[in-house]
């Protein structure tokens, strides 16, 4: 996509892509999930590993965007530079197919919000939730297909307008905050299972990856920035104000309900925990503001998912037919295959027990790899010394932040879980086909460039057939 002086997004159009893309249905659902997992020690804990090591990651993103500037692509550009081609695929792939669950998450939980007051909605996968979502993915389609800016503009005013439900939330309980409801929950509360500190917080890590997804909003459109030190600035803005209200979020709810209490809420449980402090006024504010701030991330996502697909194709990383525009500079084909594959996972919801979570840990194993990938090209980038001939004294401090950036993502690769990774391997494995067609395109001799491309094929090919196989045999559920 050429991108033009009409097209050029400011420092507060790229902070707000960061807010719009990681404030989405995730912070909605914090009060159930953490409950369910441990109390306000343990969340504690777990905010400060998730906060740091995405901190850390959200600089290494800073100083790529700024040492790398002709990298335009963020997330796969950086595995492609670091690793070869096949490895850059997969970063590519990854990112871009756990951005299109990501986006069947919003619709489940649109769904499972409006079947609180309509019960044929259910849990958000009955026929006829289905059959609204799919109505809403494709109205949204013609939209973006409108044109970049128009939907930047539109994702620029929601986010803005969803913050609101979500500040009140914070308010409400901050004044009804009950020190000993707090304290007696602190260690975690009656009537929760016995478990240890380390697996309460391994517990949570898969929402924290999928609450920060969108952390990489700016560097994905890095290059419709008005000024490329914007990307940089726009990213630590943006992560630092939703980490602020995610934990409040997370933590509040511990003050005004025992924790068994908030563990048994359907989702979104923040507005059954308003319900429960407020009345049912409370309840009916925040399913507003959720399906405004769920809508407003759908979009934001729709366009980084298309943008991903275009630009891999456009840089023959993926089919050449991916990178093709419509009149109006949006990536068309893209966007035609990113909605139909969220069709089908829409469709797959149907015969899920809780296809919200499923959907929302998905997306997070999904997008474990490219984050990998980006922090270990950091380490790479200073390893090698490369575009330290300017300002040499920030080498140093850019390896402290890339190596625990690869710490952090190897440490989330652990606490996703064996059944975690080969659902994603389910999803990698017929995905590479899409790889050895673009070879074919180019007319490259072989499969892969190297022999490790070899060895990564056949872990991806034995994940997929052990993946199948767990399914089939019962031993993995959906």
């Amino acid at each position: 996509m050429a991108a033009s002086t009409t097209q050029k997004l400011s420092l507060f159009a790229l902070t707000a892509m960061v807010v719009g893309s990681m404030v989405g249905s995730g912070i909605f659902s914090l009060p159930r999930t953490f409950a369910g997992a441990t109390g306000p020690f343990g969340a504690l804990i777990a905010w400060v590993i998730a906060a740091g090591g995405m901190y850390t990651l959200a600089r290494v993103f800073q100083f790529l965007a700024e040492r790398k500037p002709d990298l335009d692509a963020g997330v796969y550009a950086y595995a492609k530079e670091g690793f070869g081609d096949y490895p850059g695929f997969l970063s590519a792939f990854g990112y871009w197919i756990g951005s299109c669950i990501g986006n069947v998450s919003y619709w489940v939980l649109i769904k499972s919000t409006l079947g609180a007051f309509f019960p044929v909605f259910g849990d958000g996968n009955t026929v006829v939730a289905i059959v609204v979502a799919s109505i809403g993915i494709w109205t949204f389609h013609f939209v973006i297909l409108r044109g970049i800016q128009q939907a930047a503009f539109i994702n620029m005013v929601v986010t803005i307008a969803k913050i609101v439900p979500i500040l009140a939330f914070i308010l409400l309980l901050v004044f009804a905050f009950n020190f000993d409801l707090f304290n007696a929950n602190f260690w975690g509360g009656e009537g929760m299972s016995e478990m240890s500190l380390f697996d309460q917080v391994r517990a949570t890590m898969l929402v924290t990856v999928f609450v920060f997804l969108g952390i990489e909003g700016a560097s994905v459109y890095s290059r419709y920035a008005t000024e490329r030190r914007h990307v940089g600035t726009a990213t630590i803005l943006g992560f630092v104000g939703v980490t602020a209200l995610m934990v409040l979020v997370s933590l509040l709810p511990y003050a005004v309900l025992p924790q068994a209490e908030i563990a048994g809420m359907r989702q979104p449980s923040m507005a059954a925990v308003l319900e429960a402090v407020v009345g049912p006024w409370g309840g009916l504010f925040v399913s507003i503001g959720l399906l405004i701030s769920v809508l407003g991330a759908y979009l934001a996502w729709s366009l980084i998912c298309a943008e991903v697909l275009s630009i891999a194709a456009k840089t023959n990383d993926m089919p050449r037919v991916f990178g093709r525009e419509n009149a109006n500079k949006v990536p068309s084909a893209a966007l035609w295959l990113t909605n139909i594959v969220v069709q089908l996972f829409i469709i797959s919801t149907y015969w899920s027990q809780d296809a919200f979570t499923l959907m929302l840990n998905l997306t997070s194993v999904m997008s474990l790899i490219p984050f990998l990938l980006v922090a270990a090209y950091g380490v790479l980038l200073v390893q090698r010394r490369e575009t330290y001939e300017l300002r040499p004294q920030e080498r140093t401090r850019d390896f402290v932040f890339a190596t625990i950036a690869v710490i952090y993502t190897l440490w989330l690769n652990f606490a996703a879980g064996l059944e975690y990774l080969m659902l994603s391997a389910i999803l990698y494995g017929p995905g590479t086909v899409l790889y050895f067609w673009t070879r074919r395109e180019q007319s490259k001799q072989g499969w892969f460039d190297r022999p490790a491309d070899w060895v990564i094929f056949i872990l991806v090919v034995a994940g997929c057939i052990a993946g199948i196989w767990s399914l089939a045999a019962g031993y993995i559920t959906l």
